[in-house]
């Protein structure tokens, strides 16, 4: 699996040259016209040493002045915005001593000047056809969109199926709460899907990063996917997180669970010990869910009604056996949103139970 872009500032710069954009325009049109580039996305003070020569611009940004400038040698400095050419025909002369393990002279000097600026700067190989981006110390070649489609669709069809073993193993601990039989491996289980889903989405969301205007319907079908998965992945924690440990934020063990290895994600032991809820052979040990995830199932319940119901009775179950007049005791729950809540819950362990057994 190819490496995908983490670093926000080159998600923004691959952003920036996705397909749709006037610079991508630009870049293929250089392709296309058999000649090399070396593209600064920014000027300073810096970008203005290193710089020799050249022609003073500061011109609107298009695509075709981008691919006419391109034919004369030296670099072109474009300002961050992408709305202005700045310069033309630079000879750019970073500090030779800026490790670089690039060969050619355009790649390396797009190396070192990426480095040595803190600019993103796009170098396109008139021998290699190819663009390749340089952020920091990072360099990422641009590939094809129809390349980029191809895996964007194989991991698609990999995110429907852990999604679809998400609905399932999801369905079951809901169930498994109604009848207060929960254990530490049925929590594990499904903050490891939880966390599988979204890794394998977020890798689809690098793929719409790249492809721009041609990722759109792949945007809609991830978006159809994952929609409630990262407050599950919270309601979770919310639900089963010791006490001792509530005081952190949920984000807190998220990130934790992001930072997993694979191997360890697949044991659910090793996401137990992370969530602080058992380990080995606690894994089969009973634990109980204070509510939280079927709560936020009943229509219309805001949040501070929902906190008011889980610290008012504690558990799931003794919220399951609550009367009317006890979940009035509770602040902001009148008669009505009482009997609401009752019925709401009353349905949902109904279904529940109905789908677990039929």
């Amino acid at each position: 699996m190819a490496e995908r872009p983490g670093d926000p500032r080159l998600r923004e710069t691959l952003a920036s040259i996705a397909p749709g954009t006037g610079l991508r325009d630009g870049l293929e049109r250089i392709l296309r016209g058999r000649t090399g580039a070396l593209i600064v996305l920014g000027n300073d003070k810096t970008v203005e040493q290193i710089s020799t020569g050249g022609f003073e611009l500061d011109v609107p940004f298009t695509a075709t002045g981008l691919r006419e400038l391109a034919k004369m040698d030296g670099g072109i400095i474009i300002d961050r915005d992408i709305t202005r050419i700045i310069r033309a025909a630079v000879h750019l002369m970073p500090d030779h001593t800026i490790p670089s393990e690039e060969t050619g002279t355009r790649h390396r000097t797009a190396d070192r000047v990426a480095r040595q600026t803190g600019f993103p700067v796009i170098s396109v190989s008139q021998s290699m056809q190819i663009i390749a981006a340089y952020v920091g110390e990072t360099r990422h070649v641009l590939e094809d969109s129809g390349q980029i489609l191809s895996r964007a669709n194989q991991a698609l069809a990999t995110l429907e199926r852990y999604k679809l073993r998400l609905d399932e193993v999801s369905a079951t601990l809901s169930a498994l709460e109604i009848e207060d039989l929960v254990t530490v491996r049925d929590v594990a289980v499904v903050a490891q899907r939880l966390e599988m889903v979204t890794r394998i989405a977020r890798e689809i969301d690098d793929y719409v990063l790249e492809l721009g205007t041609d990722g759109r319907l792949l945007a809609l079908q991830l978006e159809e996917l994952i929609t409630g998965v990262d407050i599950e992945r919270e309601l979770v924690i919310r639900d089963y997180v010791p006490s001792r440990r509530r005081s952190r934020e949920p984000d807190e063990l998220l990130a934790k669970l992001e930072g997993l290895s694979a191997t360890d994600l697949v044991d659910p032991a090793s996401v137990a010990r992370v969530l602080g809820i058992g380990a080995g052979e606690h894994l089969d040990g009973a634990v109980a869910p204070r509510g939280y995830r079927l709560l936020t199932k009943v229509p219309r319940l805001p949040a501070g009604v929902v906190e008011g119901l889980v610290d008012h009775f504690g558990t799931l179950q003794k919220l399951l056996s609550a009367g009317i007049d006890d979940l009035q005791a509770v602040e902001g729950v009148g008669e009505l949103r009482a009997r609401s809540v009752r019925e709401g819950l009353s349905r949902l362990a109904e279904s529940t139970i109905l789908e677990r057994y039929v």
